[in-house]
């Protein structure tokens, strides 16, 4: 039997594929909106506002902003029950920000899906140069792993490449009951805000080897990096810990030693 959601006479059938669950509790949703800071003034951009528990709490402090989507009887039921609202009716992971930071960057929002938090997360990571923050729910378990602290078994690439470039806090969690349909995990909410400095000029190239180090987990980093990185000038101490060992900012240090082998 198919799972169908109710919302002021408006039925909408649960899309699992989506990851969908709707938020109820209005008293989280004030929390969500007070933590991100939105204010009048801003840029904002909701993630997948559904039936818009999220959306009418960021409208009392900030009546016209973005909101992306990709459940066309939703994008439709946003559009008609907040008429000021820009409705984007598409996938987020496909959606310009750019465009939409072309003249003031973003304040992102969002109860975002269980099945894509990853790719979200690198989206926003991406276009760090385009956002104020970001303030998210998410699965409570991907949450701990993103703020986890080296020599824990949460802390791994997803840790590294957005505590690299990011300040990132672990605000508040959810418990499973306040969704329809209720899923099996607890949430939580957390926040990204985009460091103002970059740490390193080649992002691109210490997100590849952040990747590489992390390769196989139970390796050292010498059996992982000594394929693509001349290694001569690390200390053979370093080389002998594996990557869950490295604090963020041994991380830059290493990276800077390294020089990666012709292709």
């Amino acid at each position: 039997m198919r799972k169908v959601v109710e919302y002021k006479d408006t039925e909408i059938a649960v899309k699992k594929k989506l990851g969908q669950n709707f938020l109820t509790d209005r008293n989280i949703t004030r929390k969500i909106v007070l933590a991100s800071k939105a204010g009048p003034h801003d840029n904002i951009l909701e993630i997948g506002p559904g039936f818009g528990a999220l959306t009418r709490e960021i409208i009392a402090c900030c009546p016209i902003f973005t909101v992306v989507e990709k459940d066309r009887k939703l994008a439709e039921f946003i559009a008609c029950e907040y008429p000021l609202l820009k409705v984007i009716e598409g996938d987020f992971l496909e959606t310009d920000l750019a465009a939409l930071a072309n003249e003031k960057p973003l304040r992102v929002l969002g109860n975002i899906p269980y099945s894509i938090t990853t790719p979200i997360l690198f989206k926003l990571l991406e276009h760090r140069n385009l956002l104020l923050s970001a303030t998210l729910m998410m699965q409570h378990e991907v949450a701990m792993r993103i703020v986890a602290k080296p020599s824990t078994k949460e802390y791994g690439i997803l840790a590294v490449q957005l505590q690299a470039f990011c300040d990132v806090s672990y605000l508040f969690k959810v418990g499973r009951k306040v969704f329809r349909p209720q899923p099996g995990v607890d949430s939580a909410v957390l926040q990204m805000t985009p460091k103002k400095n970059n740490p390193v000029e080649d992002a691109e190239g210490f997100r590849r080897f952040v990747r590489t180090a992390f390769h196989q987990r139970r390796k050292t980093l010498l059996n992982n990096l000594k394929e693509n990185y001349n290694i001569d000038s690390v200390k053979s101490e370093t080389l002998k810990l594996r990557a869950e060992a490295l604090s963020i900012e041994e991380f830059f240090e290493l990276f800077r030693e390294l020089k990666p082998l012709p292709e």
